[in-house]
């Protein structure tokens, strides 16, 4: 099983492309959610990848990474073995290699964006609305390794994933010498232009020269 996914421009590869965004979409959403913020970020050379998540959603034509209604530890294993898989086989797709390519989620995309992106040679991580499913030792596990640079960025009013739980993460990863761009914005469970924004800084800050 692969995932179905969307791309922007829908030419793949797209030869004039300096780099790559892929964006994962939350829960009850799909692969067209977030192609909505390519003209928001900006970066019109960049090629745009929205996979779909594989698993049906009550919501119509909504898709889930895993059933958070059930904690399906099952459901985000196989997500995530798919998600890796999606990304080993992205470089031969678009002919972009991974270290030009950034792994952008929002919600439960988020927290898939950080459980898989952590071990993948990516341009960079970032984690909109999310959280971290992984523990702290086995976040001490994989920190030995270079790790691709990451953006957190949480609304101070989200009742959906509270800014508590970003805060957290954050200290997680002070705690074990990562360094994390991180961002609050005085928002709900949404993207404003001003994250979209912060997004674009981010990737222009990192993306390979």
């Amino acid at each position: 099983m692969t995932l179905n996914y969307r791309s922007l421009p829908a030419q793949l590869p797209n030869p004039n492309a300096l780099g790559a965004i892929v964006a994962l979409h939350g829960w009850g959403a799909n692969c067209d959610d977030l192609i909505s913020l390519a003209p928001l970020v900006g970066l019109r050379n960049y090629q745009w990848i929205c996979p779909e998540a594989p698993f049906n959603h009550p919501m119509p034509n909504g898709k889930m990474w895993y059933d958070l209604q059930s904690l399906d530890t099952e459901g985000l294993a196989h997500s995530c073995e798919l998600l890796s898989q999606f990304l080993e086989d992205l470089p031969a797709m678009t002919g972009i290699p991974l270290e030009k390519t950034f792994l952008l989620g929002f919600s439960q995309g988020g927290a898939m964006t950080l459980d898989v992106g952590l071990v993948f040679p990516l341009a960079g991580l970032i984690a909109l609305s999310g959280y971290l499913h992984i523990t702290e030792e086995q976040l001490q596990e994989i920190a030995h390794e270079s790790l691709p640079p990451i953006l957190i960025a949480h609304g101070t009013q989200d009742p959906v994933v509270p800014i508590g739980i970003a805060r957290n993460t954050r200290e997680m990863f002070d705690r074990l010498g990562i360094t994390v761009a991180y961002e609050e914005y005085e928002m709900s469970h949404e993207i404003r232009p001003e994250t979209c924004d912060r997004i674009q800084a981010f990737i222009l800050e990192h993306q390979a020269k």
